[in-house]
């Protein structure tokens, strides 16, 4: 399972021209769900990006986890974070899981942040107001135990 984690000021996901969720401060996960995830490795990223503590404390110091900042998250589906393009130009998806694996994974790990959420298998138009600018790109596998 791989995340793109952006802290934001604000973000939001439309669908056909429809804002179908928004936020305020705090992050914007991008998820991504390969073939090898288990419910397991969806809990362990859940906990980690809860955990991260990317957000100011009041010396203005990344020292505080979204919960210790009162922020919000967003957690869009994005199966192209699993793109292989180190051959070719055209990138291979393989690695992503299926949608019938991937849906209740992204599900799983949406409620588990208490994120708000774009719409799975939908063609989504994110907007984002990334702050710092701080990204982070977290993988989560079975294999490795991160």
């Amino acid at each position: 399972m791989r995340a793109l984690i952006q802290r934001v000021s604000r973000a939001s996901v439309a669908v056909d021209g429809e804002t179908v969720a928004a936020i305020g401060p705090g992050l914007l996960v991008l998820l991504a769900v390969g073939r090898e995830d288990t419910e397991a490795v969806a809990d362990r990223l859940a906990q980690k990006v809860l955990a991260l503590r990317i957000l100011d404390d009041e010396a203005g110091r990344m020292n505080r986890s979204v919960a210790d900042a009162g922020g919000e998250i967003l957690c869009v589906s994005q199966f192209t974070l699993l793109a292989d393009a180190r051959r070719g130009s055209r990138p291979s998806f393989a690695g992503a899981a299926p949608p019938e694996l991937a849906e209740p994974l992204y599900e799983r790990v949406r409620t588990a942040l208490g994120a708000r959420g774009g719409r799975f298998g939908a063609h989504m138009a994110v907007e984002l107001v990334n702050d710092g600018p701080v990204t982070l790109l977290v993988d989560i596998t079975g294999a490795t135990g991160l």
